[in-house]
């Protein structure tokens, strides 16, 4: 809600496949500019350092999204336009590795 412009909306929206439980989360926000996209999932990694003060945080917690994502055999993704809002995609498998 935070990067989201007032009266924008998030959307959480949940659903299944064959092979897993995928988790969109998805905002009407300021985006995430394209060189930045790689690095949102890095611990301490801020995008706009200017920012910071206003929204708090201390960039840990993608960081711990894709660390948790990981250890339950998953993964974590971001798509975004800056400008337009983000997308973040939570998949975990619902059956364990054979």
């Amino acid at each position: 809600m935070k990067y989201s412009n007032r009266g924008g909306t998030v959307r959480v929206v949940a659903g299944t496949d064959d092979e897993a439980v995928i988790i969109n989360v998805v905002d009407q926000g300021v985006g995430i500019p394209a060189r930045d996209l790689d690095r949102v999932f890095e611990r301490f990694y801020r995008v706009d350092r200017a920012r910071s003060r206003d929204t708090g945080g201390t960039g840990l917690g993608l960081a711990i999204v894709r660390h948790v994502a990981n250890n339950h055999g998953g993964d974590v993704s971001v798509r975004s336009r800056e400008g337009e809002g983000s997308t973040f995609s939570l998949r975990i498998p619902t059956k364990e590795p054979s």
